[in-house]
């Protein structure tokens, strides 16, 4: 039986958006102006195994008179009556408003399970908003991007539970989504058939064999991997062939829905800008990233192209630092075994909470040792700071004049956090927002 699902929210929060998105094809108008949807629309959805039926609602509006904004209200207020749980969107980038707040005490009130969520959260402007989401009383929020398809295994992992005689599967049973990516002719399919044992996937001399971004399961010392092997990804100037554009976008898309990502590089060649740019690629979606040196049987010397490499990466990565390195190689199965542990391990660091205490504790010794620098005449300071969710690793900190930190006093905080938490490698969300404690005042 389908979970009924009402998905609501203040005026051009998204909530169509997200429908179209669960619905798997356009159902609901979407317009950057508010007040597009009046009437309360219902389709059929599914996120993994759960089958939804979905309630696209009016944006919520404080009205109980017989207006059109008061005749659109009670849509409203029928879908949640109707619904097994309620969806409730915020737009993380214009953080909570008064409204929002209203909302969310109504809703408390009406008895549903009620799973909130931030809407709008690509990139860092939407983690400020995050941490005042905590704020409302209706527990942790889950960021998503509903027009980028961001956030998608968090609002399963919250929905499972809800879905009647346990009918779907628990997080915990879902297989790692696992993506193989680099440069064409790398031997992303021989490590891949390397891996399985088998002959899956087709391999050869010749660069561009693989097109589509090709899903296995498999696993590994018990544990579930739904693994991608993917085709070859050159510079976009490149790339001209209808073909080749339509396998790059496939393999762009495998990598926007894995959870751990693996970037292959070609140990005997130098790193080279396309090979960063992937690296950043996988940084900026947010991924576990683990980076892979293959055909380590051709390598000479091996301690100077390792060092090579390493520097290499530090200086124009930055954003990954201390990300691990894994060589090998996949034709002869030399040291392939150091791989997969090293992606488990960016995966738990990926998933990794830290404890609200520590944070803060961290962030006033962080502060001790290298003081914020000065903005017209007064010293910047940190009120607190809260991670607001994890995969990957993303907080909230609160100062009394965000918008005047420079960045490489950030990129100083991001250093001494990893280095705090151990999360070397991991890319982490840092976002600014000026705003009262609400721990102060209970």
């Amino acid at each position: 039986m389908a979970l009924a699902l009402a998905i609501v929210g203040r005026p051009n929060v998204g909530k169509s958006t997200l429908f179209n998105r669960l619905a798997g094809r356009r159902l609901a108008l979407v317009d950057d102006r508010p007040g597009v949807t009046r009437d309360r629309r219902e389709g059929e959805g599914k996120i993994g195994p759960l089958r939804l039926k979905l309630i696209d609602t009016a944006g919520l509006e404080e009205s109980f008179d017989d207006s059109l904004s008061g005749r659109m209200r009670r849509q409203t207020d029928t879908a949640v009556a109707e619904a097994d749980a309620v969806l409730f969107l915020i737009d993380a980038r214009a953080g909570v408003t008064p409204l929002d707040r209203a909302f969310a005490v109504w809703l408390r009130k009406q008895g549903k399970p009620v799973i909130l969520a931030a809407n709008k959260c690509e990139g860092a402007a939407g983690v400020p908003g995050l941490g005042e989401a905590h704020g409302l009383g209706l527990g942790e929020p889950v960021a998503l991007s509903a027009a980028h398809g961001e956030g998608m295994a968090e609002l399963y992992d919250r929905l499972a539970p809800l879905a009647e005689d346990g009918a779907a599967e628990r997080h915990e049973g879902r297989p790692l989504h696992l993506a193989i990516i680099g440069q064409p002719n790398v031997g992303k399919s021989t490590l891949v058939n390397r891996l399985l044992g088998a002959d899956r996937v087709v391999t050869g001399p010749e660069p561009g064999l693989t097109r589509d971004a090709v899903a296995i399961d498999w696993s590994f010392k018990g544990r579930a991997i739904r693994l991608f092997d993917t085709a070859g990804l050159r510079k976009k100037a490149a790339i001209r062939e209808t073909l080749e554009k339509l396998a790059a976008a496939d393999a762009l898309r495998a990598v926007r829905y894995a959870e751990a990502v693996v970037v292959l590089l070609d140990a005997t060649s130098p790193v080279e800008h396309q090979d960063l740019g992937l690296i950043d690629l996988v940084a900026r979606e947010g991924r576990a990233l683990t980076i892979g040196l293959n055909k380590w049987d051709l390598v000479e010397d091996r301690r100077a192209a390792l060092k090579r490499i390493s520097e290499r990466i530090a200086a124009s990565a930055p954003q990954v630092a201390g990300v691990e390195l894994v060589a090998f190689s996949a034709e002869t199965g030399e040291k392939l075994e150091r791989l997969m542990p090293a992606v488990l391990r960016a995966e738990e660091r990926w998933n990794r909470r830290v404890p609200t205490a520590a944070l803060n504790r961290w962030l006033e010794a962080a502060q001790e040792r290298q003081s914020p620098p000065m903005a017209e005449g007064r010293r910047i300071r940190f009120r607190y700071a809260a991670q607001v969710k994890a995969r990957p690793p993303t907080f909230a900190l609160f100062a009394n004049k965000p918008g005047e930190l420079p960045g490489h006093y950030m990129r100083y905080l991001a250093n001494s956090l990893r280095a705090a938490f151990d999360l070397p490698g991991v890319p982490l969300r840092l976002g600014l927002r000026k705003g009262k404690n609400p721990y102060v005042e209970g």
